[in-house]
Formats: C-alpha cells, sequence, structure tokens
C-alpha cells in the first residue's frame, strides 16, 4: 500500500495546492469541501500508474491526475443535486452545504482548474473533452432514455463510468510518452474497469448500508435511477459476474499493450480485480 499512497500523496498535495490557489476564498473552500473530503482517488491512481507502466516518471502525470479527479469531483457535484443525495464520503454534500447555487458554481470552478492542468498539452484536452461528451450523454439518457435491457445499460455504464476511466489511463500513457496503439489499449482497460467499478456500484447500492458506503444506500430504487438490479432480473450475485467478465477483459486488454512488466502494471492488474469485490 505504501507504494500507491506515496503517488496519491504527491496527487493530494498538488489538488491542495490549486484548491488553495482559487480565489475568491469562498469557492476556494467550496472546491476544498467537495475535493478534500477523502475519496478513494481510484482515476488518478490509474492515471499515475499508466505512465509508470509506459516507462515514464510518475512527476509526468500528477498535472493529469489532479486535473481528472477535479472532473470527476464536479460530476458528483452535480449527480448528487440530481439525486438530491445530501450526503458524499460521509459528510453533506455541495449542494446540502452551500445550496444549489454555489454548487453549481463550485462544479464550473472545479472544471475550469481542471483544464487549467490540461492546457499544456493539445492531446490531453482532445482525450478530457471525448470523455466529458460521452459523461454527458450517459448522464442524458439516464435521465431521459432510460435503458431497458443489458445490453443498453452497458451503453450508458460505458458512457457515465467508463468513459472518465479510461480517459485516466489514456492521460497517464501520453504523459509516459506512449505510442497510440498503446494508449488505445491503455484505455481499453480502464474503461473496463470502469464497467466493472460501476455494476459493482449498483449491487453495493442494493445491498450495502449508509454506514458502510458512506453515502446513502437505495438511491436507485428511491430515485428509480435505472441501475443493473433495477432494469434486469439479475441477482446481485448474477450481477457481480458481469462485473467479473469485465475485469476480465480489462486485464486482456493490459496484456496487449506492449509495455514491461513493472510493479506499475502489476497494480493495474491488481486494480482490475479489486473493483469487483470492494466493499464501498
Amino acid at each position: 500500500m505504501e507504494y500507491l499512497e506515496r503517488r496519491i500523496g504527491l496527487v493530494n498535495d498538488r489538488l491542495e495546492a490549486v484548491i488553495d490557489a482559487t480565489e475568491p476564498p469562498a469557492l476556494s473552500s467550496q472546491l476544498g469541501h467537495v475535493v478534500l473530503a477523502g475519496g478513494k482517488r481510484v482515476r488518478p491512481a490509474v492515471t499515475i500508474l499508466a505512465c509508470e507502466a509506459v516507462g515514464g516518471d510518475r512527476s509526468q502525470a500528477v498535472e493529469f491526475a489532479a486535473g481528472i479527479e477535479l472532473v470527476h469531483n464536479a460530476s458528483l457535484v452535480i449527480d448528487d443535486i440530481i439525486d438530491r443525495s445530501d450526503t458524499r464520503r460521509g459528510t453533506p454534500s455541495a449542494w446540502a452545504e452551500f445550496g444549489y447555487g454555489s454548487a453549481i458554481i463550485a462544479s464550473d470552478g472545479l472544471l475550469g482548474e481542471a483544464f487549467g492542468l490540461f492546457s499544456s498539452n493539445e492531446r490531453a484536452m482532445e482525450i478530457v473533452a471525448d470523455s466529458m461528451v460521452e459523461l454527458g450523454e450517459g448522464e442524458a439518457t439516464e435521465l431521459v432514455e432510460r435503458p431497458t435491457t443489458e445490453a443498453e445499460y452497458m451503453t450508458l455504464a460505458r458512457r457515465k463510468t467508463g468513459a472518465l476511466f479510461r480517459a485516466s489511463a489514456e492521460l497517464g500513457a501520453v504523459a509516459g510518452g506512449a505510442d497510440s496503439d498503446t494508449v488505445d489499449a491503455f484505455g481499453e482497460y480502464a474503461e473496463r474497469v470502469g464497467v466493472a467499478f460501476q455494476i459493482r456500484d449498483d449491487v453495493l447500492d442494493a445491498t450495502a448500508s449508509t454506514a458502510d458506503l458512506g453515502k446513502p444506500a437505495g438511491q436507485d430504487e428511491v430515485m428509480d435511477r435505472p441501475s443493473l438490479i433495477q432494469i434486469t432480473d439479475l441477482s446481485p450475485d448474477e450481477a457481480n459476474s458481469r462485473a467479473r467478465t469485465q475485469a476480465d477483459l480489462a486485464l486482456s486488454a493490459l496484456e496487449t499493450a506492449a509495455v514491461e512488466e513493472t510493479d506499475a502494471r502489476a497494480y493495474l492488474r491488481d486494480l482490475a480485480e479489486f473493483v469487483v469485490v470492494r466493499e464501498r
């Protein structure tokens, strides 16, 4: 764990510096409430690990890793408003703490700071912009064109969660100087991990407690949200099996990348295994 903690520590330091430099102080405080309250930091970890796995130095990826975490947190602020979720990571969500208007401004502020971190690299800007288009399409699908089949759900999960995971890995590979085929291989790996992550999220929402999750449980049913459990007849165990399949496909994609065996690559394999058994 020390291996990952050192790398996440670099990202946390950069996030704190970005937030401290934000003006006015009220906005800085709101961004800090959202970003520094905790979180698994899975996406920035993927960025750092992908960079190292393709032969880069982790310092090359810190800006992009911090940026993708800001984008992710901006999306969570909006998710909580849509869902009327008043808790996030065991603390009041942004809208519950500051009101709807300030929460929306905070989300905008997070995106602005994020794109400042990507702006020095045209390819990074393209990757993140594409992922945000996919994310927006996923959110719209969830609200107005609800999936009714497992296949439609998988498309939603790819857009809503997989796209940002893909961007995380592609950013790391780009930071490490990888060729386009390697960038694509890492992107497919991470997209599959993201879909598995979303399916496991659906299962936990249906089976875990609020105390265990650090956010309200049972929200998919309360909000009539199209989780895999809600729109199919799959049991939690069967849904977990679908997540396992996605994790296996992620591992297969990672094997196609023409990179040397390293600790970073091993941790990426471990992550694909972890997302299907995590408890929060």
